[in-house]
Order: C-alpha cells, then sequence, then structure tokens
C-alpha cells in the first residue's frame, strides 16, 4: 500500500520523531511505499521523491505560533478573530493534504500525535476534514493526549475547548487508533469506548550499539575522569519529571568519590533554566562539582565533527561507557531512555514512574533497583552499591535484561502489530 504520513517535523530527537522512523522502516520492511508530508525535515527519511515539505505543518510555523499563543499562552477576550482563523487556514491545510493524496496516490493515512494533542490547533482540524470528506482509512498513532498535560492546554475560550474535544483525539469511523501505553488504552475505552491497540516504544535490537571502539575510547578522559573512576550516566534531557536531583542525592548518599555522575542534557532544555539552577545549588551544597558533570558540550544524538577542539560523541558512545544509568523519572509517556539501557547492556536504576512504568515493562520481569516515590532506601543504596563494584552481576543483569528487553520491545514485535494495525 501507499500509506502517507502527516507529521509535524521529523528527523528530530523528540519521542514522535523517532518512533515514527522506526514505524517507517518497519513498514517498508514489509514492503509498503511510505510517503510523508511534514513541515520539517531535519534530515531525509524516505528518500526526496516521497518527502513533501509544507512549512504552515511546522510547529514553527507564523500560523501555529499564532495560535497557540492566542488559544492558550497569552488569550485575549475577543476569539473571533482566532477561530476566523482557525477555520481558514484549517481549510487551506485540507486543500493541501487532499492535493498531496492525489499527487502520491495516498491509500492509507498515517497521522503522528497530531490528532490527539493540540499543539498545532489548525493541522488537526486540517486533517479532521479531509478524513470526514474521504472514504481513506486512518491509523492514529497517539503518544500523548491534552489532559495529561496539566495546564498546557488550557484556555478561557469555550469554543477552543469545543474544537479540542471534538478533534482531539480524532474519532471517525474511518480511523484506527494505537496508544503506547496501558494507561492510554484504558482512558480511551473509558471515553470514547474504543479499542485502541497499544503499540509500544521499540528498539532494533538487531543493531550493534553501545559497543566500546578507538573513537569513544577516549570520551571519559575527555570528560576529566580517571581509569578508576566509576562513571554513572543519566542520558536524558534537563527537565523536572527526569528527578536528577534523585540521582545527585544517590551520589552524595553512597560516599566514594571514584563515582562520577555525567548528565548528558544541555541547560536548554531546561526552557526557564529554573530545574537547572537547583541542580547546581544542589551540586554546590553537598560539594559534588567534581563528581556531577554535565556532558553536553561533547555528547550530542550522533558522533560529529569536533567542536572548539572538543571530539563530539553519541549517545550509543555514552552508553557503552557507562557502568550503569539512571533513570529516576516521576512521569513517562512510554520511557525509551529505559529501554534504551537494555539493549546498551548496562544495569538501570529507576524510579517507579507513573503512569507507565510498572504495567507495561518493569512488570515484564526486568532487574532493577526500583525506587517508589524516588525513594532513596537504605536497601535501594546497598543494592546500587553492590551493582557498581561488581561486574559480575552487571553482566548477569545486562543480558538478563537484554533478553526480556528483545522479547517486548523489538522491531519484530512492532512488525506483528502493524501488520494488525494496517490490514484493511
Amino acid at each position: 500500500m501507499n500509506i502517507g504520513i502527516i507529521i509535524g517535523r521529523i528527523g528530530d530527537i523528540d519521542g514522535v520523531a523517532l518512533e515514527t522512523e522506526k514505524w517507517v522502516k518497519v513498514l517498508k520492511k514489509m514492503g509498503h511505499s511510505v510517503y510523508i508530508l511534514s513541515g520539517n525535515f531535519k534530515r531525509s527519511i524516505v528518500g526526496d521523491k516521497n518527502e513533501s515539505v509544507w512549512r504552515a505543518l511546522s510547529f514553527f510555523s507564523p500560523e501555529c505560533e499564532w495560535e497557540q499563543n492566542r488559544a492558550f499562552f497569552f488569550p485575549e477576550f475577543e476569539q473571533k478573530e482566532l477561530i476566523d482563523h482557525l477555520d481558514d487556514t484549517s481549510n487551506e491545510i485540507a486543500t493541501h493534504i487532499f492535493k498531496w493524496i492525489l499527487k502520491k496516490k495516498i491509500e492509507v493515512i498515517l497521522t503522528e500525535n497530531n490528532t490527539s494533542l493540540p499543539c498545532h490547533l489548525s493541522m488537526g482540524m486540517g486533517i479532521k476534514k479531509v478524513v470526514q470528506n474521504s472514504s481513506l482509512p486512518v491509523v492514529a498513532h497517539n503518544h500523548d493526549f491534552y489532559w495529561e498535560r496539566g495546564d498546557r492546554y488550557k484556555s478561557p475560550h469555550k469554543k477552543i475547548l469545543k474544537i479540542m474535544e471534538d478533534t482531539f483525539p480524532l474519532i471517525l469511523p474511518n480511523v484506527r487508533h494505537a496508544v503506547i501505553n496501558t494507561y492510554s488504552k484504558d482512558i480511551f475505552k473509558k471515553k470514547f469506548g474504543i479499542n485502541a491497540m497499544i503499540v509500544p516504544n521499540v528498539m532494533d535490537f538487531n543493531k550493534p550499539f553501545a559497543r566500546r571502539d578507538s573513537y569513544n575510547n577516549d570520551l571519559l578522559a575527555d570528560l576529566g575522569m580517571d581509569k578508576k573512576d566509576i562513571p554513572i550516566f543519566q542520558i536524558t534531557r534537563i527537565v523536572r519529571r527526569k528527578g536528577i536531583e534523585v540521582a545527585i542525592e544517590m551520589v552524595h548518599k553512597l560516599q566514594d568519590k571514584r563515582i562520577k555522575l555525567i548528565v548528558t542534557g544541555s541547560a536548554a532544555d531546561d526552557s526557564r533554566k529554573g530545574y537547572y539552577k537547583e541542580l547546581l545549588v544542589r551540586i554546590k551544597e553537598r560539594k559534588l562539582d567534581e563528581q556531577v558533570l554535565f556532558g553536553h558540550r561533547c555528547i550530542l544524538s550522533e558522533r560529529g565533527k569536533r567542536w572548539h577542539g572538543r571530539k563530539i560523541y553519541s549517545l550509543s558512545d555514552a552508553y557503552a561507557n557507562a557502568v550503569a544509568c539512571t533513570y529516576f523519572s516521576t512521569y513517562e509517556g512510554f520511557g525509551n531512555a529505559f529501554i534504551e539501557c537494555v539493549l546498551a547492556k548496562r544495569p538501570v536504576f529507576v524510579n517507579n514512574y507513573k503512569p507507565v512504568y510498572w504495567p507495561d515493562i518493569g512488570s515484564k520481569g526486568f532487574k532493577t533497583v526500583m525506587l517508589e516515590d524516588n525513594i532513596l532506601t537504605n536497601k535501594a543504596l546497598e543494592d546500587i552499591e553492590r551493582i557498581i563494584h561488581n561486574k559480575k552481576e552487571q553482566e548477569d543483569i545486562a543480558e538478563h535484561n537484554y533478553k526480556i528487553g528483545k522479547k517486548h520491545f523489538s522491531y519484530k514485535v512492532l512488525e506483528e502489530k502493524l501488520e494488525e494495525l494496517f490490514k484493511f
């Protein structure tokens, strides 16, 4: 089949873009032709002939930013101008999508989160108009929903709230829904009476990952570490829900100068810098300046050329140099970093983050040191200390977790799910 994907941006490192790429790889392996319509391509995914760029679909387009400001961030009392704009712009988007469908002979539409989260109102509305006025089957890949985002999508405008209720998610007869966790499936059934399919986030367990080589052998030295040091990595962005302060507290309580916590995220992840500054204060108060390191200047998503004389390493290189990883998140829609640790064959210390970890991941049988409510008990600290000093136990845990990960979160699992989802 000719499958047409509509997405705000692709080729980036956000969860929606990354999972979409995995779907593309598996769908192509299954023999489908894949076409992508996006507001932004960071890099080519399926080749220029199958890629169509239209800036109005970008989250950073003037249309989208104006809508978000007027609807949510800086709402004005008068809403007529906003509603008129949404109607006009969504009509333009619908017309553009119809032309793309006809030109590329699209047989199935795959929407990527743009019909579940109102981060681009006119795009979601435009897609709905297309689906309402065509007989094409649609698969909606729903990563998260507005009711999961706290106050982010609160608006004083009743018409905006009605648009959200009617459009996000897209509940129409020719739309099938995929969600990424049990919690979303249960909510979907309760709110809409629809049995959505759980399609977990996956990793490629057949591709080399986190291997030591001549390139990444210098990573720890470049971070200023000695061979006797014990590197524990926090391979996430620096945002509050990642619970990085718990990892810092863990280092403090272990009382071993050889333990070094390397945080790969950048201060730029924290838009208002409040959380990042709190972490710096905590590090200073506990005199951990030499034990908590920030690697954002030399660790990015991919290897690259030298920057200001420094070698650039990938996240895979970071995992390759880790003795273990911390993942004390409080909330995640899924938690790709956990599965990355499993794929990298590294022990992981994790919080039972809501609402996903135990129901969808932890209950599969992974061996971890798991906290409840991010409380570092004496037992947890004892287990962590034993693991990071015991090479044999690290290897046993890694092999055990890898087998479970491959069974439940591999491309093979994704292919089985997509076979059923795209059976029209």
